[in-house]
């Protein structure tokens, strides 16, 4: 092998020299000749900086044609999409097993094969005739999807190099599928990763709607490489307890649209039924109030939801350490709010066990539930009920004040629709309507004093 000759070069004036020395020959600058990384036949075969093409440069006010959204069929699903399926998008969709991601990928197949649109199903956990046997026990066997069951992304690309685009392409699932060019079982970060980028490929530039099933991990998380989900457009998670009939169709990316939107589903014999009206469902119908019960106005994106929070104290006579136990909640902010109500309020909850619960099944996030909790918790100590038909909406601070929320009106107007007669909140809330009556509090002592005072 040659020797590869040395260069220096010098960092003020950029003269090259054969050899090292202490003053530039050329601007006579001291120190400034450093040693030049020599040029290989390595770095010359792989750089970078020429042997493409030029990239084409757009101005973002080009006049050009935008992609039409395609309706699913499904409203509640269109509108946790953001309005529908957009033509060459990547849609990534995870859920525990037996929820029912295939039941619901399969009824949008089928509308939108009924429409007169293609659509090909590729299952890779099943086989052909199971799927088969969903759609009969659904009612879409007639429905015109071209089904198959195949795991070989070189396969599925082929089959579908020699047809027309389909409208809609569902792969179920992503971890079933493996590429004979990299090494390693279905399932593995590289295999995922690699099957996934050669079906967005082929999405992208054949306009195709690609939904892609994902696993999820034991805490709930899609399995693979978090590379999966920025490689998509839309990262839909299907939620909900398989003990319960309800699911929550949920996104948590979405490059087309909102990802604060719901749909909410009902699982029954026929497959999966849209809830219009999903305050129903995690109401009780009970005739008189109860202690420990408050109904709390969440917000899902544009779509208010009335949902039942439950408390239950429990007084110990041993001395034991008392339990908290949260469902559908953060077990953090409870432990918060049960401070603020012992600090702010002079109640006493360290030698009672302290039982919370989302009714339904349903999980909440919003900090504004937390006047709601701190009422069903004030209820369920004092063993008096709260003012009957009432809802309760407010943030907590540590110093006890209710903040002000978001989308008020929303929440007021919701409570109404559904025959709720009082709401409380905070103190600068504007009541619109007549109907309703609305009354503000600034403190969560105001609270204690008006459950106490409710005969």
């Amino acid at each position: 092998m040659a020797k590869t000759k040395k260069r220096f070069i010098c960092q003020a004036c950029g003269s090259v020299s054969p050899r090292w020395q202490g003053q530039c020959p050329d601007c006579a600058e001291w120190n400034t000749l450093v040693e030049d990384a020599p040029a290989t036949v390595f770095s010359q075969k792989h750089d970078l900086s020429r042997g493409g093409r030029a990239v084409e440069f757009v101005e973002l006010n080009t006049p050009s044609e935008l992609p039409v959204r395609r309706a699913t069929g499904l409203a509640e699903f269109d509108r946790a999409l953001g309005g529908g399926l957009v033509p060459g998008s990547a849609v990534l969709m995870g859920g525990d097993p037996g929820i029912g991601k295939s039941t619901l990928l399969l009824q949008t197949a089928a509308t939108i094969a009924r429409s007169g649109a293609p659509v090909v199903y590729v299952s890779g956990e099943e086989a052909a005739g199971q799927v088969r046997m969903r759609a009969a026990r659904l009612g879409l066997a007639d429905a015109p999807i071209r089904l198959a069951a195949e795991t070989s992304v070189r396969d599925i690309l082929t089959t579908l190099g020699q047809m027309e685009p389909p409208a809609l392409l569902v792969i179920d699932s992503i971890q079933t599928m493996y590429s004979d060019t990299i090494e390693g079982a279905p399932g593995t970060v590289s295999q995922v990763r690699g099957c996934a980028f050669e079906l967005i490929r082929y999405a992208k530039e054949n306009g195709v709607a690609l939904v892609l099933v994902g696993h999820v991990t034991k805490d709930g998380s899609i399995a693979g490489p978090r590379v999966l989900e920025h490689m998509v457009d839309v990262v839909m998670s299907f939620e909900g307890e398989r003990s319960h009939q309800y699911r929550i169709l949920r996104a948590l990316k979405n490059r087309f649209g909102a990802v604060d939107e719901i749909g909410v589903f009902s699982m029954v014999s026929e497959g999966l039924e849209e809830v219009s009206n999903p305050s129903m469902l995690f109401l009780s119908g009970r005739d008189q109030p109860l202690a420990g019960s408050a109904v709390f106005p969440a917000l899902e994106g544009t779509r208010p939801v009335l949902v039942e929070i439950q408390a239950l104290i429990v007084r110990l006579q041993s001395g034991a350490t008392p339990r908290r136990s949260v469902v559908g909640w953060d077990s953090g902010r409870l432990a918060m709010l049960l401070a603020v109500l012992e600090s702010r309020c002079g109640l006493n909850f360290s030698s009672a066990e302290v039982y919370l619960n989302i009714a339904g099944g349903y999980r909440l996030s919003d900090p504004a539930a937390d006047l709601a909790v701190a009422a069903a918790l004030v209820s369920a100590l004092a063993d008096r009920p709260l003012p009957d038909r009432s809802v309760w909406f407010g943030e907590l601070s540590l110093a006890g004040e209710i903040r002000p929320v978001a989308h008020a009106s929303l929440r007021l107007r919701e409570a109404e629709k559904l025959g709720f007669g009082m709401a409380f909140g905070p103190s600068d809330v504007a009541n619109g309507s007549a109907k309703l009556d609305y009354r503000g509090m600034g403190q969560v002592a105001k609270l204690v004093d008006r459950v106490m005072a409710n005969p």
